[in-house]
């Protein structure tokens, strides 16, 4: 076995002395343990998650759906670029959720605004799905419909070939379809992106490249 467990290990004696894991000579990728957990994965605040080594192709279709908990007003849900302008991007901006494409012609934005400023940021979950089909982009938070035009109906394949950055990204990689730099500090469950047929749900503990993310465990409430 080479990887880790995802699991809280207590009360651990060796020879009958007990260890002292307040104090650790080192320490890797280790959390700690809540008292009441809930499924999910949590972000820190300082990192991302990085999924798909060998790039991911949004092209014409894709449907993306997740949900998140989170306390705060800012933060990157997910961005897929390229290293032209193709691009599509989802975060947080001042209490309210944007969901950018790019499909080479122009960023279109549809913007999901909540009637409270904080609902969104209240530390409970709240569904997502950010669907583009061709042109068209649609954007569904908590059952609640959005819908933006798109001038640039000629333009239809979002040509990306990199990473899912979901979280945050690294300050080296560039984000065509996304405004904030803010990762993302909360929870995130049951990410699942749908091409036509086809849906993977994606389990974090697999990223290639996992920092400030702490997968399968999210603590049953804000602490």
């Amino acid at each position: 076995v080479t990887h880790s467990i995802p699991a809280c290990i207590g009360s651990m004696t060796i020879n009958s002395k007990q260890l002292d894991n307040e104090s650790p000579v080192s320490i890797f990728a280790v959390n700690k343990c809540y008292v009441t957990v809930q499924d999910g994965t949590f972000f820190d605040g300082s990192g991302f998650a990085a999924l798909v080594r060998e790039g991911y192709k949004v092209r014409s279709d894709v449907n993306i759906t997740l949900e998140f908990r989170t306390t705060a007003v800012h933060g990157v849900l997910l961005g897929v670029s390229s290293a032209k302008v193709d691009a599509v991007g989802l975060e947080i901006v001042n209490g309210k959720v944007l969901f950018h494409v790019n499909n080479g012609a122009g960023r279109i934005t549809a913007t999901y605004e909540p009637r409270g400023t904080n609902s969104l940021c209240d530390g409970k979950w709240h569904k997502l799905q950010a669907n583009k089909s061709k042109h068209r982009i649609l954007l569904t938070v908590d059952g609640n419909v959005v819908q933006t035009d798109n001038p640039y109906i000629q333009s239809t394949s979002a040509d990306t070939n990199n990473p899912i950055y979901v979280g945050g990204y690294p300050a080296d990689v560039k984000q065509n379809c996304l405004t904030s730099k803010s990762s993302f500090h909360g929870c995130l469950r049951n990410l699942v992106l749908t091409k036509g047929q086809q849906a993977e749900l994606f389990d974090f503990s697999r990223a290639f490249d996992l920092r400030g993310v702490f997968p399968h465990s999210c603590p049953g409430a804000e602490h």
